[in-house]
């Protein structure tokens, strides 16, 4: 008996026989064989390379060519609201005098109000005003809703159905009323403290207003029942599984099974949650701020420079035009992009 090398990489033991194949009789030596080239090795065995859970994600993601514009344009608006201010001469509050209702024309491309405030500038600030709240509120939702579920689906029990039954609770309150009653409750209390504060982070609140603020607070107390419900699904799934077992009988606490294995592996819900979540927190304070319970003047945002146009919608509609066909085209691909997160991240999409 000895050995054969076959396509060059592999051997294995034959024996010098003849061999009867249908077609005829036929003696296998070992010049019938030769080394495989490089090309035929390839034909042979596809190499895949190893991707981690991100490099998947993206990879998919990169396949979704809306969900890649989306991006694209979420990221020119960040830029315009965040980056755009710093290359303009005057301030969101600067009045000129004798500028007052001017056309778009290459000075002020967006034109001026009627106060010769210059409405590109204040586009930019009303952009970066929407998105704060977007993503500030987006965050105190994140927090909130996904303790809240995680704890909830990790004990079960009787603590799951109270916890579950207070849930459906602020589920059933109605959130504009909320705001609306806490906008007036807390409107003299705030001024008060941000008139009596001289601390610089209150007064960078003291911009915003009391109105924005309480929209904060409604989203803290409402808003993160659906975070609370995804989370909590998840989580009376993977506690099931076996690294959860393990890691109980390693002697990990309750606490660091919540922290380091359960809510690590609802990342991906978590984002795109989150990531949806932005667009309707920018979609309530534009509201709101359009009936006039938004951020407080001079400070504007998308909403407050639509319900400022209304007045003069025919003699110059592009005041109300231009705020809002960028708060739709916001709103429009930030969800875009948030349905592409979410075929990108779940693994069960795959095709």
């Amino acid at each position: 008996m000895r050995t054969m090398k076959l396509f060059g990489w592999c051997s294995f033991p034959t024996w010098q026989t003849d061999v009867e194949p249908i077609l005829g009789q036929h003696s296998y030596k070992q010049d019938d064989f030769f080394p495989a080239t490089a090309e035929e090795k390839e034909s042979f065995i596809e190499m895949k390379q190893s991707l981690s859970y991100w490099q998947d994600a993206w990879r998919r993601l990169k396949k979704n060519e809306v969900a890649m514009i989306s991006m694209f344009i979420v990221i020119v608006i960040f830029l315009f609201a965040f980056i755009g201010p710093l290359f303009m001469e005057n301030d969101y509050a600067t009045q000129v005098r004798g500028d007052e209702n001017l056309p778009m024309s290459w000075d002020h491309p967006f034109g001026t109000d009627n106060h010769g405030r210059d409405l590109m500038i204040r586009t930019m600030f009303g952009a970066r005003v929407s998105l704060i709240v977007g993503i500030a509120a987006s965050l105190i939702v994140l927090v909130i809703g996904s303790l809240y579920g995680a704890i909830s689906g990790f004990f079960g029990g009787k603590l799951d159905d109270v916890m579950m039954r207070f849930l459906e609770l602020i589920y059933s309150v109605p959130d504009i009323l909320v705001v609306l009653l806490l906008s007036t409750v807390l409107k003299d209390p705030l001024n008060d403290w941000f008139n009596t504060s001289t601390s610089p982070l209150v007064k960078s609140f003291s911009t915003l207003g009391p109105s924005l603020i309480s929209i904060f607070i409604a989203f803290g107390l409402l808003y993160w029942v659906g975070m609370a419900r995804i989370i909590r699904g998840q989580v009376l799934m993977l506690k099931q599984q076996e690294f959860v077992t393990a890691a109980r009988a390693l002697g990990a606490s309750n606490a660091r099974l919540i922290r380091r294995h359960l809510l690590p592996n609802c990342i991906g819900q978590i984002i795109v949650t989150t990531s949806l979540q932005i667009p309707s927190a920018i979609f309530l304070e534009s509201f709101l701020s359009f009936l006039g319970l938004g951020v407080s003047a001079p400070m504007t945002s998308l909403g407050s420079m639509a319900s400022d146009a209304l007045g003069g919608m025919y003699s110059y509609p592009h005041r109300l035009l231009i705020p809002s066909f960028i708060l739709s085209v916001m709103i429009l691909t930030l969800n875009l992009f948030g349905d592409g997160l979410r075929d990108a991240l779940d693994p069960r999409l795959k095709k």
